[in-house]
């Protein structure tokens, strides 16, 4: 899910603070998933809706002009970023900023290992374009490289601001292609087995939410 959650987005209007968060636990406990991937999100609200679901997490913050940029409206909510939660224990986690961006937000991507060690990744690609050369190319073939890196039991989901896949060979893709919501650009990639790729309304942000269902393979 990307809630639009910093206070400065156009969208924040339709966020409904705090309904928003209550919308995205919710969510976990009605499908009872095993990891979220949340962009545009706020530390504080994460560990919010950590503690509310009994999910463990890690927060990666992007800086903004050279700094992490504090939540609003209201304030008091952490600083913006990306988040992975999961069911199971978090064994380790990285994170790092890409090569590149575009205006004045970096843009990173952040992966976590469980208990069982399955991997799973987030981020939030750079708006401008997919064209050959751009932040978002260039951020995209890293994505590429650090998926690939991890190999096996590995699923990524986020918002890449582009309709073509970043995937890495051996992974399959889904998108949220049938959302009302801008649709085509949050996607979701793995090597797991059997995906399939509801997609549900949000009511309090700006992209409707991708629920996927995949299976370990044995």
């Amino acid at each position: 899910m990307n809630l639009c959650a910093s206070g400065y987005a156009g969208c924040f209007a339709r966020t409904a603070y705090p309904k928003i968060l209550d919308e995205v636990v919710d969510r976990v406990r009605t499908h009872r998933v095993d990891a979220l991937t949340l962009n545009e999100a706020c530390s504080g609200d994460v560990a919010e809706i950590a503690e509310r679901t009994g999910y463990h997490y890690r927060f990666a913050a992007v800086v903004y002009r050279g700094a992490p940029l504090d939540c609003k409206t209201p304030t008091g909510r952490g600083v913006f970023g990306n988040a992975v939660l999961t069911k199971e224990a978090v064994r380790g986690s990285r994170d790092a900023a890409y090569s590149v961006f575009s205006g004045v937000e970096e843009r990173r991507w952040l992966c976590v290992t469980t208990a069982r060690r399955v991997n799973v990744c987030t981020s939030h690609l750079s708006t401008d374009g997919e064209a050959a050369g751009s932040a978002n190319s260039v951020q995209c073939a890293e994505l590429a490289d650090v998926l690939s890196s991890y190999g096996r039991r590995t699923v990524f989901a986020g918002d890449v601001n582009r309709h073509t896949s970043c995937a890495p060979e051996g992974m399959w893709t889904l998108t949220d292609e049938t959302a009302t919501q801008a649709p085509g650009i949050q996607h979701v990639y793995g090597n797991l087995a059997a995906p399939e790729v509801p997609v549900e309304p949000a009511t309090y942000t700006d992209h409707d939410a991708v629920l996927v269902r995949a299976r370990l393979r044995r």
